[in-house]
């Protein structure tokens, strides 16, 4: 007879000794690596520019990037940009976002399109968005009783974020300037 093997479950106790970076999803560990490319880096840096510029000089909001976000002791995410506000905690983000923004790579799009899709909606993250570098798009998604409900494709239009509690705006059209 074979016995069965257990599977791991790792905690942010165990994440937080972890060298490099990683990700915990429900007590598995998931290699953020290699590393991003240029392009994803510029326009991740694009958008926290222009969510950043367009908040001014709130005293409630930040804007960050790659920031650990604790949704329990199983789960901590690393999202590329956040919004976040009236956040309690400085060592890591413990209460949803209001605007998550994540760019789309090749060896992390199921994660980032499903897996986290699923998390950010049930955690209830106001706004989330994929952005596809290769295609200068972002698929930006609202949430609406308790669903993303998709707002459309963005390329070169602008968003107001009307949620939002410092009146955000994205313009797509700055973000993917230099990759058309």
């Amino acid at each position: 007879m074979c016995a069965a093997k257990a599977i791991e479950y790792y905690t942010y106790d165990d994440y937080s000794q972890w060298e490099g970076k990683w990700e915990l999803i429900e007590g598995m560990p998931m290699a953020m690596s290699p590393s991003p490319t240029i392009s994803h880096q510029a326009i991740a840096a694009n958008i926290l520019f222009e969510l950043k510029k367009s908040i001014g000089n709130c005293d409630k909001c930040l804007v960050l990037a790659e920031e650990d976000w604790k949704i329990d002791d199983g789960t901590v995410l690393k999202p590329d940009v956040v919004l976040i506000c009236d956040e309690p905690n400085d060592q890591y983000i413990t209460k949803a976002p209001e605007i998550i923004v994540e760019v789309i790579s090749p060896s992390t799009s199921r994660r980032d399109e499903v897996f986290k899709f699923d998390i950010y909606e049930r955690e209830k993250a106001l706004y989330y968005i994929l952005v596809y570098p290769d295609d200068c798009k972002a698929k930006l998604y609202k949430l609406d009783n308790n669903k993303y409900i998709k707002q459309g494709d963005f390329s070169k239009e602008s968003y107001s974020f009307d949620n939002a509690s410092c009146g955000a705006m994205i313009d797509f059209g700055a973000v993917f300037r230099q990759f058309r």
